[in-house]
């Protein structure tokens, strides 16, 4: 009988992981013009004014033309903010419109809740990443020297943002809660995290408050995957892009089981 049990419970936790999953999906995809298109036309503008308008004057970075060398911090910026705002905007809307009480209640672990908007926010980070990583191809020859490294970067960065917005979005009472985030964390650490230039020409100071910003690891990861190049170990960058996503997934499976800021 335990055994059926369990098994029954497995069954219906891979149904509810499905379920939740194509969801998000099908959501981010039906809004496409919203969703999909604003990151390649803010990504674009990047390329244009930063690679073609500036980047014609600029030295080479480490022997790399300096368009070259925005084009994977660009691509990563794009993952990390769609990522977290597709999970964040999600599950605040499930908790708004009051039908995360019937998962809650659900035989469901918390863990498959939100590996299954997690995943959401995966696939969204990775739509996008390919879509920009084509407007790239419209100004430069993208390289991509390791793609299972590469692959794996994405994969990681996208779910710890994921992992962000859920996170966020447990602790929102307003839709302006969601907006706090980004605007004043991410937006700040993505621009300082490498993504225009290397750490290299800092003075040591900030260098050493660079080290402390985790993007810095994520973007150089991603930059040595597509490049060859990096201002930081790739052993080291991997472990902090891993440590981290083990916090936010215990914080917010964490958060869930308690019911903070659903129960409240």
């Amino acid at each position: 009988m335990a055994r059926w049990r369990s098994f029954l419970l497995m069954d219906t936790e891979v149904v509810a992981f499905r379920t939740i999953f194509i969801k998000e999906i099908v959501r981010f995809m039906r809004i496409w013009i919203q969703t999909l298109v604003p990151p390649a036309i803010t990504m674009g503008l990047y390329f244009i004014i930063f690679g073609e308008l500036l980047g014609k004057n600029l030295p080479p970075v480490n022997g790399i033309s300096f368009m070259d060398y925005i084009v994977p911090g660009i691509i990563l910026m794009a993952v990390i903010t769609n990522a977290y705002g597709n999970v964040v905007a999600s599950f605040f809307s499930t908790k708004h419109q009051h039908y995360v009480e019937e998962m809650i209640i659900a035989p469901i672990r918390p863990s498959i809740i939100v590996a299954g908007y997690v995943s959401g926010g995966i696939a969204r980070g990775i739509v996008v990443a390919f879509i920009v990583g084509v407007v790239a191809m419209a100004f430069t020859e993208v390289r991509v020297e390791q793609p299972w490294l590469a692959g794996l970067v994405l994969v990681l960065t996208a779910s710890l943002f994921s992992l962000g917005g859920f996170i966020n979005a447990v602790f929102s009472k307003t839709f302006d809660d969601i907006s706090i985030i980004p605007t004043f964390v991410l937006t700040p650490l993505t621009y300082l995290g490498g993504v225009f230039y290397s750490v290299e020409i800092l003075p040591a100071l900030w260098r050493d408050v660079s080290a402390l910003n985790p993007i810095l690891y994520m973007v150089n990861a991603f930059r040595y995957a597509l490049l060859g190049t990096t201002d930081v170990d790739l052993g080291v960058s991997l472990a902090v892009i891993v440590a981290f996503n083990g916090v936010f997934a215990a914080i917010a499976v964490g958060l869930l089981r308690r019911g903070v800021g659903i129960k409240s």
